[in-house]
């Protein structure tokens, strides 16, 4: 009787394990789909006295994104860039001002904000960050 119910036991198990290596194959396929896949984003940055703005330009690994700077950008700025894969798409800008600093952020991507942010304050950051769309 032990060994039926081992048996049963592991034919169960493997069973289990085969759809989980389908379910796994599956998701990493599409992974690898996305992950060639880009996307253009516009990061819009407004607000008063903003020292810097650092966003994600495009460069980099999908988990690993290369960071690019401006220094003391003229408002409004907005910057469109190429995005790939499962990167997500992140805007930070900074203002420190002892009057008060003001931030606001948007993420557009195919003229809808998908992610939207503001922030008051002697120091502010009002930092925007969204999923890929082409992940989903």
């Amino acid at each position: 009787m032990t060994r039926v119910v081992r048996a049963a036991a592991c034919s169960v198990a493997a069973a289990g394990l085969a759809f989980g290596l389908t379910a796994c194959s599956e998701a990493v396929d599409q992974v690898d789909k996305a992950v060639d896949e880009t996307y253009e984003v516009t990061y819009e940055v407004t607000g008063k006295n903003v020292d810097s703005i650092e966003f994600h330009g495009g460069g980099g690994k999908a988990m690993d994104p290369k960071i690019e700077s401006v220094s003391k950008p003229e408002l409004p700025w907005r910057k469109t860039v190429t995005l790939r894969g499962i990167m997500p798409a992140a805007v930070m800008p900074v203002a420190a001002d002892p009057e008060g600093a003001e931030v606001s952020c948007k993420i557009v991507y195919k003229g809808k904000v998908i992610e939207e942010q503001s922030a008051k304050g002697l120091v502010s950051a009002g930092g925007c960050t969204a999923e890929s769309p082409v992940a989903g």
